[in-house]
Protein backbone atom coordinates (compact mmCIF):
# COMPACT_ATOMS: atom_id res chain seq x y z
CA UNK A 1 0.00 0.00 0.00
CA UNK A 2 1.15 3.51 -0.76
CA UNK A 3 0.08 6.52 1.29
CA UNK A 4 0.59 9.86 -0.47
CA UNK A 5 1.22 12.36 2.31
CA UNK A 6 0.80 15.23 -0.15
CA UNK A 7 -2.83 14.17 -0.64
CA UNK A 8 -3.65 13.21 2.95
CA UNK A 9 -5.08 15.39 5.69
CA UNK A 10 -2.90 16.16 8.72
CA UNK A 11 -4.93 13.85 10.98
CA UNK A 12 -4.59 10.99 8.51
CA UNK A 13 -0.82 11.45 8.36
CA UNK A 14 -0.71 11.60 12.16
CA UNK A 15 -2.61 8.31 12.49
CA UNK A 16 -0.32 6.50 10.06
CA UNK A 17 2.83 7.74 11.77
CA UNK A 18 1.49 6.57 15.14
CA UNK A 19 0.72 3.16 13.65
CA UNK A 20 4.10 2.60 12.00
CA UNK A 21 6.88 4.37 13.92
CA UNK A 22 7.11 1.80 16.71
CA UNK A 23 7.90 1.59 19.54
CA UNK A 24 8.36 5.21 20.60
CA UNK A 25 10.02 6.27 23.87
CA UNK A 26 7.88 8.44 26.13
CA UNK A 27 8.91 11.81 27.51
CA UNK A 28 6.92 12.39 30.70
CA UNK A 29 7.50 16.11 30.95
CA UNK A 30 7.13 18.17 34.11
CA UNK A 31 6.87 21.95 33.77
CA UNK A 32 5.84 24.89 35.94
CA UNK A 33 3.31 27.50 34.81
CA UNK A 34 3.41 31.24 35.55
CA UNK A 35 1.27 30.75 38.67
CA UNK A 36 3.58 28.04 40.03
CA UNK A 37 1.38 25.01 39.27
CA UNK A 38 3.25 21.86 38.20
CA UNK A 39 2.13 20.19 34.99
CA UNK A 40 3.01 16.64 33.93
CA UNK A 41 2.22 15.24 30.49
CA UNK A 42 3.47 12.36 28.30
CA UNK A 43 4.72 12.78 24.72
CA UNK A 44 5.86 9.97 22.42
CA UNK A 45 7.19 12.13 19.59
CA UNK A 46 10.45 12.20 21.53
CA UNK A 47 14.08 11.19 21.46
CA UNK A 48 17.64 12.38 22.13
CA UNK A 49 19.59 14.04 19.32
CA UNK A 50 23.22 14.28 20.27
CA UNK A 51 25.52 14.41 23.27
CA UNK A 52 27.57 17.59 22.78
CA UNK A 53 25.47 19.39 23.75
CA UNK A 54 23.24 16.65 25.10
CA UNK A 55 19.93 17.40 23.41
CA UNK A 56 16.36 16.15 23.76
CA UNK A 57 13.68 16.80 21.19
CA UNK A 58 9.94 16.66 21.91
CA UNK A 59 7.13 17.11 19.39
CA UNK A 60 4.34 18.97 21.20
CA UNK A 61 0.99 19.68 19.60
CA UNK A 62 -1.74 22.21 20.22
CA UNK A 63 -5.08 22.19 22.00
CA UNK A 64 -6.57 24.16 19.14
CA UNK A 65 -5.72 26.87 16.60
CA UNK A 66 -3.05 29.17 18.08
CA UNK A 67 -3.43 27.49 21.49
CA UNK A 68 -0.33 25.47 22.42
CA UNK A 69 -0.58 22.64 24.92
CA UNK A 70 0.24 23.60 28.50
CA UNK A 71 3.67 21.96 28.35
CA UNK A 72 4.77 24.07 25.40
CA UNK A 73 3.31 27.24 26.93
CA UNK A 74 5.09 26.57 30.23
CA UNK A 75 8.44 25.95 28.55
CA UNK A 76 8.04 29.23 26.70
CA UNK A 77 7.33 30.95 30.03
CA UNK A 78 10.35 29.84 32.08
CA UNK A 79 12.54 27.88 29.62
CA UNK A 80 12.97 24.92 31.99
CA UNK A 81 11.54 21.40 32.08
CA UNK A 82 12.28 17.85 33.22
CA UNK A 83 11.94 14.77 31.02
CA UNK A 84 11.03 11.78 33.19
CA UNK A 85 10.97 8.28 31.69
CA UNK A 86 8.08 5.90 32.30
CA UNK A 87 8.50 2.43 33.87
CA UNK A 88 5.86 -0.27 33.64
CA UNK A 89 5.02 0.23 37.32
CA UNK A 90 3.87 3.81 36.59
CA UNK A 91 1.95 3.16 33.37
CA UNK A 92 -1.43 3.89 34.96
CA UNK A 93 -0.18 7.11 36.55
CA UNK A 94 1.21 8.20 33.19
CA UNK A 95 -2.18 7.49 31.60
CA UNK A 96 -3.91 9.67 34.19
CA UNK A 97 -1.60 12.59 33.42
CA UNK A 98 -2.61 12.39 29.75
CA UNK A 99 -6.17 13.43 30.63
CA UNK A 100 -7.06 16.86 29.21
CA UNK A 101 -7.37 18.58 32.59
CA UNK A 102 -8.08 22.34 32.62
CA UNK A 103 -5.05 24.62 32.76
CA UNK A 104 -3.77 25.01 36.32
CA UNK A 105 -4.75 21.50 37.46
CA UNK A 106 -1.66 19.72 38.76
CA UNK A 107 -1.54 16.30 37.10
CA UNK A 108 1.03 14.84 39.55
CA UNK A 109 -1.46 15.35 42.38
CA UNK A 110 -4.28 13.80 40.35
CA UNK A 111 -2.11 10.74 39.67
CA UNK A 112 -0.76 10.45 43.22
CA UNK A 113 2.85 11.09 42.19
CA UNK A 114 5.58 12.48 44.43
CA UNK A 115 7.69 15.44 43.29
CA UNK A 116 11.22 16.21 44.43
CA UNK A 117 13.32 19.32 43.72
CA UNK A 118 15.68 19.28 40.78
CA UNK A 119 19.31 20.36 41.18
CA UNK A 120 19.83 22.59 38.13
CA UNK A 121 16.34 23.81 37.21
CA UNK A 122 13.39 25.20 39.13
CA UNK A 123 11.00 22.50 37.91
CA UNK A 124 10.66 19.38 40.10
CA UNK A 125 11.09 15.84 38.84
CA UNK A 126 8.87 12.82 39.44
CA UNK A 127 10.39 10.97 42.39
CA UNK A 128 9.16 7.54 41.28
CA UNK A 129 10.60 7.82 37.74
CA UNK A 130 13.71 5.66 37.23
CA UNK A 131 15.31 8.29 34.98
CA UNK A 132 14.85 12.07 35.00
CA UNK A 133 16.63 14.61 32.81
CA UNK A 134 16.77 18.24 33.89
CA UNK A 135 16.66 20.46 30.81
CA UNK A 136 16.80 24.07 29.71
CA UNK A 137 15.15 25.35 26.56
CA UNK A 138 17.33 25.62 23.45
CA UNK A 139 15.08 26.15 20.45
CA UNK A 140 11.51 25.77 19.21
CA UNK A 141 10.91 24.85 15.58
CA UNK A 142 7.37 25.46 14.32
CA UNK A 143 5.90 22.47 12.46
CA UNK A 144 2.38 23.54 11.63
CA UNK A 145 0.16 22.79 14.63
CA UNK A 146 3.13 21.05 16.29
CA UNK A 147 6.42 22.40 17.55
CA UNK A 148 9.70 20.57 17.95
CA UNK A 149 11.05 21.74 21.29
CA UNK A 150 14.77 21.18 21.77
CA UNK A 151 16.28 21.17 25.24
CA UNK A 152 19.79 20.93 26.65
CA UNK A 153 20.23 18.23 29.28
CA UNK A 154 22.01 19.59 32.35
CA UNK A 155 21.59 16.73 34.82
CA UNK A 156 20.42 13.11 34.66
CA UNK A 157 19.07 11.15 37.64
CA UNK A 158 19.10 7.34 37.42
CA UNK A 159 17.77 5.17 40.24
CA UNK A 160 20.62 3.64 42.21
CA UNK A 161 19.69 -0.02 41.76
CA UNK A 162 19.83 0.32 37.96
CA UNK A 163 23.39 1.70 37.87
CA UNK A 164 25.90 -1.14 37.62
CA UNK A 165 29.05 0.94 37.04
CA UNK A 166 28.75 4.69 37.52
CA UNK A 167 32.32 5.40 36.40
CA UNK A 168 31.65 3.77 33.03
CA UNK A 169 27.99 4.89 32.78
CA UNK A 170 26.71 1.31 32.73
CA UNK A 171 22.99 0.94 33.43
CA UNK A 172 20.90 -2.23 33.69
CA UNK A 173 18.01 -1.56 31.28
CA UNK A 174 15.92 -4.38 32.74
CA UNK A 175 15.86 -2.64 36.11
CA UNK A 176 14.57 0.52 34.46
CA UNK A 177 11.72 -1.53 32.95
CA UNK A 178 10.70 1.32 30.66
CA UNK A 179 7.66 1.22 28.42
CA UNK A 180 7.21 2.50 24.87
CA UNK A 181 4.20 3.75 22.95
CA UNK A 182 2.65 1.63 20.23
CA UNK A 183 -0.41 2.29 18.08
CA UNK A 184 -3.73 3.44 19.51
CA UNK A 185 -3.97 2.63 23.20
CA UNK A 186 -1.22 -0.01 23.02
CA UNK A 187 2.13 0.12 24.81
CA UNK A 188 5.06 -2.25 25.05
CA UNK A 189 7.62 -3.24 27.64
CA UNK A 190 11.34 -3.31 26.83
CA UNK A 191 12.32 -6.53 28.59
CA UNK A 192 12.45 -8.74 25.48
CA UNK A 193 15.74 -7.98 23.78
CA UNK A 194 18.22 -9.61 21.45
CA UNK A 195 21.88 -8.77 21.02
CA UNK A 196 23.68 -8.06 17.74
CA UNK A 197 27.22 -6.78 18.25
CA UNK A 198 28.51 -4.36 15.63
CA UNK A 199 30.50 -5.87 12.75
CA UNK A 200 34.04 -4.50 12.41
CA UNK A 201 35.03 -3.65 8.83
CA UNK A 202 38.01 -6.00 8.99
CA UNK A 203 35.68 -8.86 9.91
CA UNK A 204 33.30 -8.27 7.02
CA UNK A 205 33.69 -10.92 4.32
CA UNK A 206 31.45 -9.30 1.76
CA UNK A 207 28.66 -11.79 2.37
CA UNK A 208 25.30 -10.95 3.98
Amino acid sequence: MQFDFERMAALERYRLLLATVLPRPIAWVTTRDAAGAINAAPFSFFNVFGSDPATVGIGIGSKGPAEPKDTRANIRTNEQFVVNLVPFSLAEQMRITSIAFPRGVEEPKEAGLSLVPSLRVGVPRIAEAPVSMECTFMQEIALGSFSLVLGKILMVHVKDEAVTNAARQHVDAEKLDLIGRMEGGWYTRTRERFEMPAIALQDWKGKP
